[in-house]
């Protein structure tokens, strides 16, 4: 049985840290209600944990109804730490036009639950889910 739990224990390992290659980073900014009418729906109402993506993302609307789940790793200059810690999962519903200030532009309720809103920009991390 030890054994066994060896091997369990080094497969979660080498999942835990592949995860971790995928992950994608930038800066995020937010935007305030309303949240609609947005790229990908229109008028329909998504709720509040939204957000907009940048080019990169974009796709041609591919990434419309995506969801990432995204955490704040730091001030994106070089102020104190804004980060509440914790992650926020989104679902893309727009599409951030440049000059697009971060990778990924999510709703104003979304950002305030990994950071301090008057940091407006911070590094963040997220994965597709």
């Amino acid at each position: 049985m030890e054994i066994g739990m060896r091997v369990i224990l080094m497969l979660s390992l080498a999942f835990y840290l592949a995860s971790a290659v995928y992950a994608i980073q930038g800066d995020a900014v937010y935007y305030p209600r309303p949240y609609t009418p947005s790229a990908c729906f229109q008028g329909q109402d998504k709720g509040p944990w939204v957000a907009g993506v940048r080019d990169e993302l974009w796709g041609n609307r591919a990434a419309c109804g995506r969801r990432y789940r995204v955490s704040c790793i730091g001030p994106a200059y070089g102020s104190k730490n804004p980060c509440k810690g914790g992650s926020v999962d989104v679902q893309v519903v727009d599409y951030c036009r440049s000059p697009c200030n971060g990778i990924i532009n999510l709703s104003q309720d979304a950002f305030n639950k990994i950071a301090n809103l008057d940091a407006g920009r911070i590094k963040v991390q997220f994965d597709q889910i």
